[in-house]
């Protein structure tokens, strides 16, 4: 079973809900973060990047940016910017972008399932980034970055969602592009329903914020260490995510850039890959349309490379992915990159920003050579995960991206 659980709310008043909505708080630099707050100063990147109020290169790790935070979300219900929903409650939270939608649950999620593993996940976490974000959390008493979840598309549950979302729409805003919805579901008749119809759900599986989901595990550890009433009713032991059919989801591929190829020509690498891979220079740019086929730029030229057969496991849900098969046959091989998550040569560059994005980076000399992936299918997440395996890093980009402050959760 799916356990959900209603909170209250804290939510913006609808007419500035636009302005106070906020990208997560690893999509932005510090810099760019800045760069917002100054044309918009009721951004909740003050919260969830609280270091755009203090001067460039300030850590973001310190105790008096937290607290900085915490500040600035107090100011925003002080002046009735941030409201908190009188009833527990569920909300609907629906996304169109580029002409296609998704709807999905807002509510909070048990980390009893997420630690005991019937809620799953696909990816390692770094100890640095979950401190940061614990750290975070109980400063603000608050968890203001909702984690994406995923769940095998049922029909029940879709159906129920559109029933509810038949009536009057709270918040309505348009947003880079995005068209966001949000419903407010507090009749006990209805919350009913929908945590019937999840208690029906084998599994939920996180799809993108397995650091902001281990973040308020380890708060959940910190807290009940500390508290000899601890009941497992608090609200520590839950974290704020948004729960959507698998079906509805969308997944842009993650590309790889390499800053330098430690003295080795570009033709002995080539003449290296050849064994492993059929290279052939395009005349433009290629985006794979198979797991085992990659584009490569490098000294302004495209190449195709397509993995020989053998050459990496089918059948493997993990290695059968492209990124992985990448990392097998080619980063380690031939570029000596044995661990993408510690090379510094390895950076990523999410499939939203296109190709051309890669060509820019090559061609101003920082970079050396730049791979398009195949993007990985929902489906090929849910089977890695159901088999306990972990993806390699940055394996997959979410659009759209959830917004932070726009539903907050408050401890009680």
């Amino acid at each position: 079973m799916s356990i959900v659980r209603p909170f209250r709310g804290l939510r913006p008043r609808p007419e500035l809900a636009g302005q106070i909505a906020a990208p997560p708080y690893d999509v932005l630099t510090s810099e760019e973060a800045r760069e917002r707050v100054k044309s918009n100063p009721l951004s909740f990147l003050r919260v969830n990047k609280s270091e755009v109020d203090f001067p460039p290169r300030t850590s973001p790790y310190t105790k008096e940016v937290y607290e900085c935070g915490r500040k600035n979300l107090d100011a925003f219900i002080t002046n009735g910017q941030l409201i908190q929903d009188k009833k527990p409650s569920f909300y609907l939270h629906q996304l169109t972008w580029q002409g296609k939608s998704q709807m999905g649950l807002v509510a909070l999620c048990s980390l009893e399932e997420y630690e005991s593993g019937i809620l799953k996940k696909h990816e390692r976490t770094r100890p640095d980034k979950v401190n940061d974000r614990a750290e975070h959390i109980m400063t603000l008493r608050a968890q203001v970055g909702p984690v994406m979840l995923a769940f095998r598309t049922q029909n029940e549950i879709v159906n129920l969602f559109e029933e509810l979302s038949s009536g009057s729409v709270a918040t309505e805003f348009e947003s880079e592009g995005v068209h966001h919805k949000v419903w407010v579901i507090d009749e006990a008749e209805a919350i009913n329903k929908l945590q019937v119809a999840f208690g029906k759900v084998p599994n939920l599986y996180i799809a993108d914020g397995h650091h902001r989901s281990e973040s308020a595990a380890a708060v959940r550890r910190r807290m009940k260490a500390v508290n000899p009433r601890h009941t497992g009713r608090e609200s520590y032991n839950y974290f704020l995510g948004v729960i959507f059919p698998s079906s509805q989801m969308r997944i842009m591929p993650y590309y790889r850039i390499i800053s330098n190829f430690n003295g080795t020509k570009l033709d002995s690498i080539f003449t290296k890959a050849r064994m492993s891979f059929e290279l052939t220079e395009t005349p433009e740019a290629i985006q794979p349309e198979a797991n085992n086929i990659f584009g490569l730029y490098s000294e302004g030229k495209w190449y195709k490379l397509q993995a020989k057969r053998g050459t990496f496991d089918a059948t493997s849900p993990t290695g059968s992915i492209g990124s992985a098969i990448l990392e097998e046959t080619f980063l380690k091989p031939f570029l000596g990159i044995e661990d993408v998550r510690k090379d510094s040569r390895v950076e990523f560059v999410g499939g939203i920003k296109g190709l051309t994005e890669l060509e820019r980076l090559v061609n101003s000399g920082k970079y050396k050579m730049a791979f398009s992936v195949y993007p990985v299918t929902i489906e090929q997440l849910l089977k890695v995960a159901d088999a306990g395996e972990i993806m390699p890093p940055k394996s997959t980009w979410f659009e759209p991206k959830l917004k932070s402050g726009l539903i907050v959760h408050l401890f009680e």
